[in-house]
Parts: structure tokens; C-alpha cells; sequence
């Protein structure tokens, strides 16, 4: 299952209405490079029936199966990375560069294993 925080989730709302795709779906990729870092791609777009499909926070994620495995156990976020400047990240546990924050209420500032973060939504 892949896990979107409150603050991930309200931002996708918010880049969907600003987007005029409201009601669309938050398509998920992702893919392991050459050198092993994960790479992350995010859009909104329509079901496909081959799709894995569920919720989180309200807001319906989907992805083709291959990615399953790769995104499996992630939780997005939405953090402030530098003053000013937010991002989604991805925490992947699936990710050989992933290091899992020490404190559970501490800022999550790692997590994209050098991949992109944006996607259609940043």
C-alpha cells in the first residue's frame, strides 16, 4: 500500500482544482536506474483497467501493476526542503538509498533516492 500524508493529500487536492482535473486520479511511477536510485513520476490522469487502484486521505492513487513492488510500503510527503521551498517526497522502504527518519515528528527531508519528486503535482 502506498500511504499519502494529510499535508501530501491537501496539496494534490489543491494542484488538482488549480489543474481543472479535479475528480482525476493521481497516477504513481516509478523505476530503478542504472545505479540503483529510484526515480518517481506523478500525474494526474484516468483509470486504465489494468490499473492498481485504491484511496489515501481522499485521494485516489493508482499505477500500473509493474510498479507494485517498487512503491510498495511508500509514503509521499510534502515537506519544506529549504525556507520556502516545498517538495513531495517519496520514503520508499523498497529504496537501497532510503533512510527512514529517526523520530517519527521529526522534519522528513530524505527519502527520494535521487529521483525526481515532482511529477505533475510539485
Amino acid at each position: 500500500m502506498i500511504t499519502l500524508t494529510a499535508k501530501a493529500a491537501e496539496q494534490v487536492r489543491l494542484a488538482a482544482e488549480n489543474g481543472d482535473v479535479a475528480g482525476m486520479a493521481l497516477r504513481l511511477a516509478a523505476r530503478q536506474t542504472d545505479d540503483g536510485s529510484f526515480e518517481y513520476g506523478m500525474g494526474f490522469d484516468e483509470v486504465k483497467d489494468e490499473d492498481m487502484s485504491f484511496e489515501s486521505e481522499g485521494v485516489e492513487l493508482v499505477f500500473a501493476p509493474q510498479y507494485g513492488p517498487i512503491l510498495k510500503g511508500t509514503v509521499i510527503d510534502y515537506v519544506e526542503i529549504e525556507p520556502g521551498q516545498f517538495h513531495f517526497i517519496f520514503m520508499n522502504p523498497n529504496d537501497p538509498n532510503y533512510t527512514p527518519p529517526a523520530d517519527e515528528n521529526a522534519p522528513k527531508t530524505g527519502g527520494c533516492g535521487g529521483g525526481s519528486c515532482g511529477g505533475g503535482c510539485a
